[in-house]
């Protein structure tokens, strides 16, 4: 599933996009009990990874259902723990890393590769 999310969130990234958890789910042929438990704890293990090469979270471009655009809070929650969110405004935070997001993988797809 790993590769799969990596893929799939690289191109979302690329195009500037969001996608809700349950349409990511749903991307990956994820299905049964637990489906979103353990979307999320595949997307946590992305920020593990993003925060330990320095990259901006990959995670970003998800959109809880009822947050408005924005990642749900297990993401914050997940952000603060790793030392790169401190209580300023979500939405604010989101565009930016959304941002920086975009443009780490334009450059990498400029490099040659394939994104995230």
């Amino acid at each position: 599933m790993m590769h799969a999310l990596t893929l799939r969130l690289a191109q979302l990234a690329a195009g500037g996009q969001t996608i809700t958890y349950g349409q990511l789910a749903r991307d990956l042929g994820l299905t049964g009990p637990a489906t979103i438990a353990r979307l999320t704890a595949a997307l946590e293990a992305t920020m593990e990874q993003d925060a330990a090469q320095n990259h901006p979270f990959r995670a970003v471009v998800l959109s809880g259902r009822l947050a408005k655009d924005l990642p749900a809070q297990g993401f914050f929650d997940k952000a603060a723990e790793l030392g790169r969110y401190e209580s300023q405004d979500p939405a604010d935070y989101v565009t930016t890393e959304r941002a920086a997001l975009l443009s780490f993988i334009r450059a990498q797809i400029s490099h040659g590769g394939a994104g995230v």
